[in-house]
């Protein structure tokens, strides 16, 4: 199906036809057209004006040009109809797949797939050394199976390195018989090897932050959500961070920690962390692995859903599938339902919270709830006893002695090399036992409704 769009902005100098397909049966939530939609905000935040959509659904993709034969002139009908200079694809395209279809257009017609225009993004959006570092790694990795004869040697830069990418490329000399784009691989290899080291660095030097933290004994509250469902403005809601804020995706990348003080004067730290999306590409979760420790490592996660999304349950999945995948979806999650003043019906409100035990509806940007939100995020961390039965292993006498200091210890049982150890804890110290979960108990505990 072939949809036109009548351009909107007439100083975009670049101009896409998106494709979507659909492979088999779908693989989550998110609508063929959902998704599409999500591409083409994608594109307006790298500066791109979608023209036309086109979609597809295959039992499974053209092993040489992902669409059908008939489909792919199709598009090419509409390319030149419409004189775009971009093709977007909403999948990762495999290396084999990007070079049928450069095949198929002309060279100054460029194809980009969904992970290409999301690391342009955050090249663009990446503010700290580190996240220059993240992104330039990503962006290589991504690139390097992907060389071809039309990458010039190494003439275009990974976006967020400062220009150190193309300082790898030089004129460096070539063996016997070696190819530039051999040359060009080689290179690249080398600078993936020297952004690792540094990104090392920078993990260590987050770890060393992180005992310090800990030792100041001040829970850790991150903030998670979907790209664009308010992080940041609720950062700065609560804490007067000032950080900046805006309605594209991926509009703040590097993470920000702020102290904030509760209404009984209790402490937390809030962290703002890099949004989350559906197809999150495993480059950029595997360069990014240092800033989503920050996520791993806190006492409580603060998930911020936009509700005035007619998407904002698929979204939340989205957000639970990521958590899984950077092993973090063990950790206790309270709800924030964001953008209560953009629903037409505020009584929508109340089946939603209804769906989520630890919640609260706000709007970050009007200021509305926040006192709410803060005197429900005290009390479930400080003021709130949640029940626990644990199993765990004489060695951890530290987490024993902490249970026994912070908490209410109702009954022990000892077993083996293990105590079964069943009281209250509050909510800033969830994090620390939930692997030791007891596995067989009858009761159910509290943090049954507090994991995703």
């Amino acid at each position: 199906m072939v949809k036109k769009i009548i351009p909107v902005v007439d100083s975009y100098q670049e101009r896409a036809v998106a494709v979507g397909v659909e492979i088999g049966k779908p693989k989550s939530d998110f609508t063929l057209e959902d998704s599409l939609n999500e591409l083409c905000l994608l594109a307006q935040t790298a500066g791109i004006e979608v023209i036309a959509t086109l979609t597809q659904r295959l039992e499974k993709p053209n092993p040489q040009t992902y669409i059908g034969a008939g489909k792919l002139e199709e598009l090419k009908a509409i390319v030149n109809e419409l004189g775009a200079n971009i093709i977007l694809f909403d999948d990762e395209l495999s290396p084999r797949h990007l070079r049928e279809l450069e095949k198929h257009f002309d060279e100054n017609i460029r194809i980009i797939d969904r992970t290409a225009l999301i690391l342009d993004i955050f090249a663009q959006h990446a503010a700290t050394r580190e996240g220059a570092l993240q992104v330039e790694l990503a962006q290589y990795e991504y690139r390097l199976p992907r060389l071809t004869r039309a990458w010039t040697h190494l003439a275009r830069q990974a976006g967020g390195g400062g220009g150190r990418a193309g300082s790898v490329g030089g004129v460096g000399l070539r063996g016997p018989g070696e190819t530039q784009l051999e040359v060009d691989r080689r290179d690249i290899r080398r600078r993936i090897a020297h952004l690792k080291e540094e990104l090392e660095k920078v993990k260590s030097h987050r770890r060393q932050y992180r005992r310090r933290r800990k030792k100041s004994g001040i829970p850790v509250v991150a903030l998670i959500g979907y790209t664009n469902a308010g992080k940041s403005t609720l950062l700065n809601a609560l804490s007067s961070a000032n950080v900046y804020v805006a309605d594209q995706l991926f509009a703040t990348l590097d993470p920000t920690t702020r102290r904030v003080i509760l209404p009984d004067r209790n402490e937390i730290l809030l962290t703002d962390t890099v949004g989350f999306i559906q197809k999150l590409p495993t480059h950029l979760i595997a360069a990014f692995r240092a800033t989503l420790e920050e996520i791993a490592e806190a006492d409580v996660l603060l998930h911020v859903l936009d509700i005035s999304q007619p998407t904002a349950q698929q979204q939340a999945q989205a957000v639970f599938q990521t958590l899984k995948e950077i092993e973090a979806d063990h950790l206790p999650v309270f709800t924030v339902l964001n953008k209560i003043d953009l629903l037409k019906d505020p009584r929508q409100t109340i089946n939603i919270l209804e769906q989520y035990p630890n919640s609260v509806a706000i709007s970050a940007l009007k200021g509305l709830g926040i006192d709410d939100l803060m005197r429900k995020l005290e009390e479930f961390l400080f003021t709130r006893q949640h029940p626990l039965t644990l199993e765990l292993p004489l060695r951890e006498t530290y987490l024993f002695q902490l249970f026994s200091r912070e908490g209410a210890v109702d009954k022990i049982e000892y077993s083996g090399n293990k105590i079964i150890l069943q009281g209250k804890i509050p909510g800033r110290h969830l994090a620390k036992f939930t692997p030791y979960l007891y596995k067989f108990p009858e009761e159910k505990t509290a943090l049954r409704e507090l994991i995703p």
